[in-house]
């Protein structure tokens, strides 16, 4: 009869258990140290991680053949088929994970199989808020710190950063910005910490940047230093977030991207400058065309163009590339309010530097600037904006007039209008 994984699993006998899943065994076999293990669990280790060591007792191997042990699967089935399921299993309760977990913290730091550990700390943790709450007071997040910074000591030894990997994945499930947990943040927003995720984004698992990345965004309304990563990572870390943003498979997870880099650009000239040098602007640009289907995304997109924009070599990324104008002015009209008013911005910001090129001023005219900031000046009322673009028009109307394109209608309504 067959048991799911949580049924009175912690009540077989210890040798029933594979030492590098936990799990009771199915397929039981003994390498040349003596020592039984799943069948497909120590052929991993051998074969997949390329290990030569007894995972139980780190003895060196040299004959890699393995036996089955009917014995012990007899004794396996047979009190397996000799304790009965019972429907108030004790290890349903939450008393019982809750002794699971502090078992399994316990063991964590010495286990050769954090990995196995701590997916196993994940499937309680995603039990509920009790969990979560009790995983936290039994100091489960301070055992998760430092497995996590452990990878910059030893970030070429693969279990290390298994083990980095997992335990991000538990992390992500914790509630560490709630107002009450002052602490998960402060140990969250530590230096290392930080430096640690953003090697995982650089190279880790898809699945492992895709927590970090959640752990990110909720980190983006904090008050922490982004200089401290973007100083010595900076480039690296940006084309791993941009990446994650033209993911084009998970919406949540580019959505995520773009809330993060928007948080980041946000928050200084340098951190701006170092986007720019990531080639976030090209990145951006190009994933604008394919937004039109989700206007939320199109205004992330737009804003985090708009903030490479406020500064100089933003700027000249914005016009040196040749469809910057173009992806601008398609989103004037059509997307949202809120997104013609951003492209607008983008506009008077590019119009701003010094003296724009006549090149970028034809662009303009050819792409529908121009026409389409004519419609949005008679649509909207007094602002600031508005006479920023009264401005610009003023400013450029000489060029513009030459060409067949520009309104008629403009040199009236420039010479009577001062908002």
């Amino acid at each position: 009869m067959e048991r799911s994984n949580h049924d009175s699993e912690m009540e077989f006998p210890q040798d029933f258990r594979c030492p590098i899943s936990m799990e009771i065994m199915k397929d039981p076999v003994i390498i040349s140290t003596g020592v039984t293990y799943e069948r497909k669990n120590i052929q991993k280790w051998f074969f997949s991680y390329k290990k030569t060591t007894c995972p139980a007792t780190m003895q060196s191997v040299e004959n890699f053949d393995i036996t089955p042990n009917h014995t012990l699967k007899r004794l396996i089935f047979t009190w397996h088929n000799s304790h009965s399921p019972s429907s108030s299993s004790p290890s349903c309760s939450p008393s019982f994970r809750r002794d699971e977990m502090v078992s399994l913290l316990k063991t964590l730091n010495s286990s050769p199989f954090k990995v196995t550990c701590l997916r196993k700390l994940k499937e309680i943790v995603e039990d509920g808020d009790e969990m979560k709450l009790d995983f936290m007071l039994l100091g489960g997040l301070e055992v998760l710190f430092q497995l996590i910074i452990q990878i910059l000591a030893d970030s070429s030894d693969f279990m290390v950063f298994r083990a980095c990997e997992e335990a991000l994945g538990v992390l992500q499930h914790l509630p560490i910005l709630q107002e009450s947990d002052g602490k998960v943040i402060e140990v969250v927003l530590k230096p290392e910490f930080m430096k640690s995720m953003v090697i995982i984004l650089q190279r880790g698992s898809k699945e492992a940047r895709v927590y970090t990345m959640s752990i990110l965004r909720k980190l983006a309304n904090s008050d922490f230093n982004w200089h401290v990563v973007l100083n010595d990572q900076g480039v690296g870390m940006f084309k791993s977030i941009l990446e994650l943003a033209s993911d084009e498979i998970s919406t949540k997870v580019s959505s995520s991207a773009l809330q993060v880099l928007i948080k980041i650009l946000d928050s200084s000239k340098e951190c701006r400058s170092k986007a720019i040098e990531a080639g976030a602007m090209s990145n951006l640009i190009e994933l604008l065309p394919d937004s039109d289907s989700d206007r939320s995304r199109c205004e992330k997109i737009l804003l985090a163009i708009k903030l490479l924009c406020e500064c100089t070599n933003g700027k000249v990324a914005f016009i040196e590339h040749a469809l910057g104008i173009g992806a601008v002015s398609s989103k004037l009209f059509g997307v949202s309010e809120i997104a013609s008013n951003i492209g607008i911005h983008i506009f008077l910001l590019i119009c701003s530097f010094h003296d724009p090129t006549n090149k970028v001023l034809e662009d303009m005219l050819i792409y529908g600037v121009v026409k389409k900031l004519v419609i949005l000046m008679h649509m909207s009322g007094p602002s600031p904006t508005k006479n920023k673009m009264v401005d610009m028009f003023k400013k450029h109307s000489n060029l513009w007039s030459r060409y067949p394109c520009f309104p008629s209608e403009l040199k009236g309504f420039i010479g009577s209008h001062r908002v």
